[in-house]
């Protein structure tokens, strides 16, 4: 007397046998991260975008070292191509456009725009993503501790960030210059000149720009702070460090990654406002900023020279705001896209 399969190992054999005749495939899930990557390949507009962005960093991370090689030259003049009786302006047409020289050259000076504009895109670019890092690493703190903490700590915390927003920063920018540059050259040591105005930049741009990202950060975690892994966690007795670590941080890397792409453009726009109100890098060394503070008042006289850096941060300012919005639909899917 034979034995007989129960019935339903029979149906699953059958529907195993059907599916490798019509040759079906199996189905495999996608992480979070091959999702995002999937709605990206498919966005076109943002993979045009962020070629741009890259380009962007590969350019100022480049500018240096073709600048020791001598591919680069934005300090040296060339007083040969500039009309000196004809009020320093550059000698043939659209501000003395060639081969050598792309974008034309400096006014007075003579100096390769392309040059220094390449330059000015690293240290421009050097003082956003500085600037962008504190503010993102103080924001994502206070928010976090503010949003998980419950009582007088988060009142205190909630009260700093109105302070904060409260000062004008433009102002306090303006006021403060002198004596933060100074106290940073005195009393810690720090070089003059580039460095010092580099870092007061990056400093007051940092310490205005959290509150805003502070508050973000903390309406997401009132919201996690009541989920069940949440509790899980805590009723493994992990302490506050680790939740923050372990359980907080990894659930908010989406609006860290997306503020990021938002808060740079901002700090370069701010930069070369700065600039034009003479705080900051000065002179020769190039910035976005100063260069274009330096063609304003040739606005008419040598359009070339006024347009170039004004393209240049525009295509900048412009293609991070763009990389931020397709970030957030991809990282976000119930959005209107």
């Amino acid at each position: 007397m034979s034995i007989q399969p129960p019935a339903e190992d029979l149906s699953t054999d059958v529907v195993a046998t059907a599916a490798e005749e019509v040759g079906a495939t199996k189905i495999e899930g996608r992480t979070p991260w091959q999702l995002v990557r999937m709605r990206l390949r498919r966005d076109k507009t943002t993979m045009f975008i962020l070629v741009v962005v890259l380009f962007g960093l590969i350019m100022g991370i480049t500018a240096p070292i073709l600048s020791r090689l001598g591919v680069l030259d934005p300090f040296s003049g060339n007083r040969e191509l500039i009309d000196v009786t004809g009020g320093g302006l550059p000698l043939g047409r659209f501000g003395g456009v060639s081969w050598a020289h792309p974008l034309g050259v400096v006014p007075g000076t003579g100096q390769d725009v392309l040059s220094r504009l390449v330059l000015g895109v690293t240290y421009s670019l050097g003082i956003a993503v500085s600037a962008t890092l504190l503010a993102i690493g103080l924001g994502t703190f206070v928010g976090v501790v503010a949003g998980y903490s419950r009582g007088w700590l988060d009142f205190w915390l909630s009260r700093l960030i109105d302070l904060t927003l409260t000062f004008p920063q433009t102002l306090m920018l303006i006021a403060l210059s002198p004596i933060v540059v100074r106290l940073l050259t005195d009393r810690f040591g720090v070089p003059e000149g580039d460095i010092a105005n580099g870092m007061y930049v990056v400093g007051v741009l940092g310490l205005f720009g959290w509150p805003i990202f502070a508050r973000v950060i903390r309406s997401q975690v009132l919201s996690i702070r009541e989920r069940e892994f949440i509790e899980a966690a805590r009723s493994l007795g992990a302490n506050n460090r680790r939740i923050y670590a372990k359980e907080l941080l990894p659930n908010l890397w989406a609006p860290i990654l997306i503020y990021s792409t938002l808060l740079m453009p901002q700090f370069i726009s701010a930069e070369a406002a700065l600039s034009y109100l003479g705080v900051g890098i000065k002179p020769p060394t190039p910035t976005l900023g100063n260069v274009l503070r330096d063609s304003i008042q040739y606005a008419e006289s040598d359009f070339i020279f006024f347009f170039f850096p004004a393209l240049f941060i525009a295509i900048l300012v412009l293609s991070l705001n763009l990389l931020g919005d397709g970030l957030r639909d991809a990282l976000d899917p119930k959005a209107d896209r």
